[in-house]
């Protein structure tokens, strides 16, 4: 779609099927006509929209408009299990029933109940944007599987020392030694660089300046025993990456760590269970939820309240106090 002058005003026109279409706009200024190109072009075409935009069409653009972000490297992925369900449908064609049809399908092929709460829900996430972006009016409903109860498994101090210590590549140790002291995301210890570790101030910068992830990233302190690990990392290191080999950024330690995890009697641990057993240890040994949810770079505490104030060691014990009748029973 352009903006061009036509008959001392303005006009908007694009190519349709090989053909020119042209339209004359009222506005009489540039910045009255782009608003109503826009509009023109979109009145225009609808219909025609309508009848192309399939669920693959609208998943295609909408990773493209993901750009470089981490979410759209996931939406491809994704996208390999939806898209030959749902693709060559409409997004007005789908029911509740072609969930339900997925949801089996997916749970026979040994797919988890989670797995597909996911997939479904980024499902969703391409058809709300393409609402927003007015390339539909309305997006269906997506019934998903109920979400399964968060896995409660978490790792002592001692378990994730022993884990650092069967890893057999120092930078499968230095990289689960920083998940847990920065309680950071896997993506973000990847992802960092030696330019955010500030040996002067005593903290790790996870954050990306160009905000190419949506997940929160935080800025940490970092503890006597990772700033040790990390100056020796330093004075070896052959890359601007923290975590690197052979002299270059590392894609994923997903192989590593779970060759480290067969060498220990460790069972049910995932990498993300590294996060979540940092929040563990902070809020059981009394760290306030406030500086948690800090820590772990959220954005809205009321996550942390929900995820992690059942580890307070006080946690709703006043509310039990209120209800002890035991002061009001008469002595027998």
């Amino acid at each position: 779609m352009s903006i061009g002058r036509f008959r001392g005003g303005f006009c908007v026109y694009w190519r349709q099927d090989g053909k020119r279409r042209r339209y004359q706009l009222e506005a009489r200024t540039r910045a009255e006509a782009e608003p109503e190109a826009l509009d023109v072009y979109r009145r225009e075409t609808l219909t025609e929209r309508r009848a192309k935009d399939l669920v693959k069409d609208i998943w295609a653009a909408y990773i493209n408009d993901l750009g470089e972000r981490p979410t759209a490297k996931t939406m491809h992925y994704t996208g390999k299990a939806i898209l030959p369900h749902f693709g060559e449908y409409r997004p007005d064609q789908i029911t509740t029933d072609l969930c339900r049809a997925y949801t089996r399908s997916r749970i026979k092929a040994q797919k988890t109940q989670g797995t597909v709460h996911t997939e479904l829900g980024h499902l969703r996430s391409a058809l709300r944007w393409a609402v927003k972006e007015r390339i539909i009016d309305k997006a269906p409903t997506i019934e998903r599987p109920a979400k399964p109860i968060p896995k409660e498994r978490y790792l002592e101090k001692q378990e994730v020392a022993a884990l650092i210590g069967a890893a057999s590549a120092p930078h499968i140790a230095l990289a689960i030694h920083l998940l847990f002291a920065t309680a950071g995301r896997v993506g973000a210890i990847l992802d960092l660089t030696w330019d955010r570790v500030d040996f002067e101030r005593g903290v790790i910068n996870l954050r990306l300046s160009d905000a190419k992830t949506r997940k929160g990233r935080a800025i940490v302190p970092m503890n006597n025993s990772v700033r040790a690990a990390l100056q020796t990392a330093r004075d070896a290191a052959l890359s601007d990456y923290v975590i690197e080999y052979a002299g270059g950024p590392v894609k994923s330690i997903r192989k590593g760590f779970e060759n480290a995890l067969s060498r220990t009697s460790l069972d049910n641990v995932t990498l993300h269970t590294i996060r979540h057993s940092a929040a563990v240890a902070m809020v059981s040994n009394g760290i306030p939820i406030e500086k948690v949810g800090q820590y772990l770079g959220h954005s809205n505490l009321a996550i942390t309240y929900q995820t992690y104030a059942r580890y307070a060691p006080d946690h709703l014990s006043d509310a039990a106090n209120v209800l002890d009748f035991a002061p009001f029973r008469k002595t027998l």
